[in-house]
């Protein structure tokens, strides 16, 4: 018993060193193959289909596409639906051997790094952007005001944030946006009595159960619709009913710990860093909490504004990782003008702040890196070219099932929704066809099995949200896998359901 307690669970880095040496391993054992790729060109209204050795030049019309037996209206790429290249169905071809060797292993990280900059910049302006709130004074005041308020119905927080972050899960895919409310609610959920694995779980879990059952997401349900040559109305109900009540299962899932852990702290899964992580996050002392004054609720008012803004510009301006990082540069100067911050200090904080979130950042780049490994190594095609070949003469409810565990799969090696998406709807989407189900059941597979591996899946988000709270991957697989088992099994019910009815 004394030696299993002394073996401790690797961190997230090690885990991601790891996961990237088996996949470098696995180049040399999964052959090389790559469908061709096609690619709408908006200046010059054409396409270019990209071979192994050349790209060909094609007229952008519908006989092109109905040439390659892909069932997309052209309009989809004529109005930027599709900005994507997609994988041409029956272009698979085998390549010469790409295995990645141990300069290629030790680049990887390097290389990931280099590719998830805009990530990696966001991540550490937010973690500056923390770091002068916390100095303003302000946070500490809200959280009192906040605490105070909730006494004893802490639970409405867990239901309250939970639920905002599933909507914005699926109306337009809240994920790695979700790595700036840490900082912010965990003090609040831990002022609340709960442990950091209730505010991990309700801000985490509430992105995951949202983007699993997207239903206005242009980066998973509209893409994965148009690639898949259907309305993206089309199956919308079945996504809705796995909304609701995949939400519920997941809140009643939360709650039922979290209460367990307010009535007996030891009953937290991590109760013996419990003091390690309230260091971290210092708690306010209602006693000696500062007065949410005037200047104080301006403060909150212009650092609630930065989320909004965020939000409204990633939603309905096509905003992506360098405008929200200036919102919250911008947001960060404010704040230290309102609250008269010296410049020197305000330096200082900033960098402190951002130097918190330094390892997240790292962790960030190292898994893009695994990616890097496998799209050098040209295995990622090679995996869905087996897959596809899996469903050959099965019946629609296994079939679905199977597609569901499929996507799943395939998105640890591609952890891109919009990426999955226009890579693997033109190729998956015909087999809905030869077994009797409309081709939007394969879209929603193709949602629900990324969102469920979601919850662990390694090369995602999980390791960087688990690095900010400094929780064990060991210890959110004992917290979330019973929770991981129910939401499958109830999924696997209303998938079979559904191509039946």
């Amino acid at each position: 018993m004394s030696f299993m307690k002394a073996i401790k669970f690797p961190s997230a880095i090690t885990v991601l060193l790891l996961i990237a040496a088996v996949v470098a391993l696995l180049t040399y054992i999964i052959p090389a193959g790559k469908y061709d790729r096609l690619t709408y060109n908006k200046e010059l209204d054409t396409f270019s289909q990209e071979k192994e050795t050349k790209t060909v030049v094609l007229a952008a019309t519908q006989e092109t596409l109905d040439q390659f037996n892909i069932k997309i209206p052209i309009e989809k790429f004529k109005d930027g639906d599709i900005w994507k290249p997609i994988g041409i169905p029956n272009t698979y071809h085998t390549l010469k051997s790409q295995p990645q060797g141990i300069t290629a292993f030790i680049q990887s990280p390097i290389k990931g790094i280099m590719e998830a900059i805009d990530v990696i910049l966001f991540v550490l302006i937010i973690g500056g952007f923390i770091g002068i709130m916390n100095f303003s004074g302000a946070f500490e005041a809200g959280i009192s005001s906040l605490a105070k308020t909730l006494h004893g119905r802490e639970y409405i927080l867990i239901i309250v944030i939970t639920f905002l972050i599933a909507i914005g899960g699926t109306t337009f895919g809240l994920a790695e946006e979700t790595i700036a409310f840490y900082p912010i609610l965990i003090p609040v959920f831990l002022a609340a009595k709960y442990d950091a694995m209730v505010a991990l779980a309700s801000i985490y879990i509430g992105s995951c159960i949202g983007t699993l059952a997207s239903t206005v997401n242009p980066f998973c349900t509209i893409i994965a619709s148009d690639a898949a040559g259907i309305n993206w109305t089309t199956g919308l109900t079945t996504r809705l009913i796995v909304f609701f009540l995949g939400l519920i299962i997941c809140l009643v899932y939360i709650i039922r710990y979290g209460q367990k852990v307010k009535l007996d702290p030891s009953k937290s899964i991590i109760f013996e860093q419990k003091q390690a992580i309230e260091s971290q996050f210092p708690l306010t002392n209602l006693d000696s909490a500062l007065t949410l004054t005037a200047k104080y609720k301006f403060i909150l008012i212009v650092f609630m504004m930065c989320f909004v803004v965020m939000i409204y510009g990633v939603s309905q301006l096509d905003w992506w990782f360098l405008e929200m990082t200036t919102v919250f540069l911008i947001g960060a100067i404010l704040i230290g003008i309102i609250a008269r911050i010296k410049e020197t200090t305000f330096v200082d904080t900033f960098i402190k702040g951002a130097n918190d979130l330094l390892g997240v950042a790292f962790i960030i780049g190292i898994a893009r890196g695994v990616t890097v490994l496998m799209e050098d190594g040209l295995i990622s095609d090679s995996l869905l070219f087996y897959a596809s070949s899996l469903t050959d003469g099965m019946n629609k409810g296994v079939f679905i099932n199977v597609m569901l565990y499929i996507y799943s799969g395939l998105s640890f090696f591609i952890p891109s929704s919009s990426g999955m998406a226009v890579l693997t709807m033109p190729i998956m989407a015909p087999l809905a066809d030869g077994v009797g189900i409309g081709r939007d059941m394969v879209v929603n597979a193709y949602q629900f099995g990324m969102g469920i591996f979601a919850f662990i899946n390694p090369t995602g988000l999980i390791l960087a949200s688990l690095a900010i709270v400094k929780i064990g991957f060991d210890k959110w697989l004992r917290f979330v896998m019973p929770l991981v088992g129910i939401l499958l099994i109830f999924i696997m019910i209303v998938l079979t359901i559904s191509v039946y009815i």
